[in-house]
C-alpha cells in the first residue's frame, strides 16, 4: 500500500472514507473464503493486514514489505501478525497485493515469483490504480510505473499462471471529482507532483464513505469504470 498516501490521509485512515471503504471492499470477497492464515505483499504499515484480523476470520497474517528495518512480530486480538522483510515461502491460503503492481518495474516477474510460492488452491487479492488517461502527479509523487484497466490486469493475472474468479471496478462514484482533479493537475500543473489524497472531516468522510457503501452492493457488476480495478484469483490445483 502507498505508505505517503496513508499519511496524507491524518491519524487515523480507518475513519477515512477511502480507506475505511476499501477495506470493508476488501473484507467483502476473503470473508467467503476459507482463510486461515494471510500474506500481506507490500503491506507497509500493516493497515489491511490488522483490518482482517480484526474484523475476518484469519487467524494470522504476514506482512512482507522491504522497506521494514527487521522481523518483528505482533499480537491483534490474540492472533499473530508477524512482519517480514521477505520470504521464500507461503503456506498462506491468501494473498493480498493492495495497490502495490503499479510500483514494480517488472510487475509480470514480481507477480510471478508470489504465484510460484504461493500453494495449490490458495487465492489472490489486487487491486491497482485504473486508468492511464488518469496519469498525473498523484502518480508521480507516489512513484507509480503505471495505472491499469480491467483488461490489462486480467491478462497479466492469467499469464502468471492464475485462474480469475471475478474482477470488477471500484470507486465508480468518485471518478468524475477524481478525474477533474487529476485531469487538472496533469494539464494546468501549479507545482511540484502531489497526491490528491487529504484528510476530511466528519461530515465529509461520512456522506463519502455512505455513497461508496450503496456502491458496494453493486461493485461486482462494474465492468466500466473506478479509480480502482479490484481482482480475486485462485492459483489451481495440481
Amino acid at each position: 500500500m502507498d505508505l505517503k498516501e496513508l499519511k496524507l490521509a491524518g491519524d487515523e485512515p480507518a475513519r477515512h472514507w477511502y480507506y475505511r471503504a476499501k477495506a470493508e471492499m476488501m473484507l467483502s470477497h476473503v470473508a467467503e473464503l476459507n482463510v486461515g492464515s494471510v500474506m500481506d505483499v507490500g503491506s507497509g504499515s500493516g493497515f489491511y493486514s490488522r483490518y482482517i484480523l480484526e474484523h475476518g476470520k484469519a487467524q494470522q497474517v504476514t506482512c512482507v514489505d522491504n522497506g521494514y528495518e527487521a522481523d518483528h512480530d505482533e499480537m491483534v486480538d490474540g492472533r499473530p501478525l508477524l512482519f517480514r522483510r521477505s520470504v521464500c515461502t507461503s503456506d498462506a491460503d491468501l494473498m493480498l497485493m493492495m495497490d502495490v503492481l503499479e510500483h514494480i518495474e517488472d510487475d509480470h516477474a514480481f507477480l510471478a515469483d508470489y504465484v510460484a510460492i504461493a500453494p495449490a488452491n490458495s487465492h489472490l487479492f489486487i487491486t491497482v490504480p485504473a486508468f492511464q488517461f488518469l496519469w498525473s502527479g498523484h502518480d508521480i509523487f507516489l512513484e507509480h510505473y503505471r495505472r491499469y484497466n480491467l483488461s490489462q490486469l486480467r491478462g497479466l493475472v492469467t499469464q502468471a499462471g492464475l485462474e480469475i474468479c471475478r474482477a470488477h471496478y471500484f470507486f465508480g462514484t468518485a471518478l468524475p471529482i477524481a478525474a477533474a482533479m487529476r485531469l487538472k493537475d496533469k494539464f494546468l500543473p501549479t507545482g511540484p507532483p502531489k497526491s490528491s489524497m487529504r484528510s476530511h472531516g466528519r461530515l465529509i468522510n461520512s456522506f463519502a464513505y455512505n455513497i461508496c457503501s450503496v456502491e458496494m452492493a453493486l461493485m461486482r457488476l462494474n465492468r466500466l469504470a473506478g479509480l480502482s480495478v479490484v481482482l480475486l484469483a485462485r492459483k489451481p490445483g495440481s
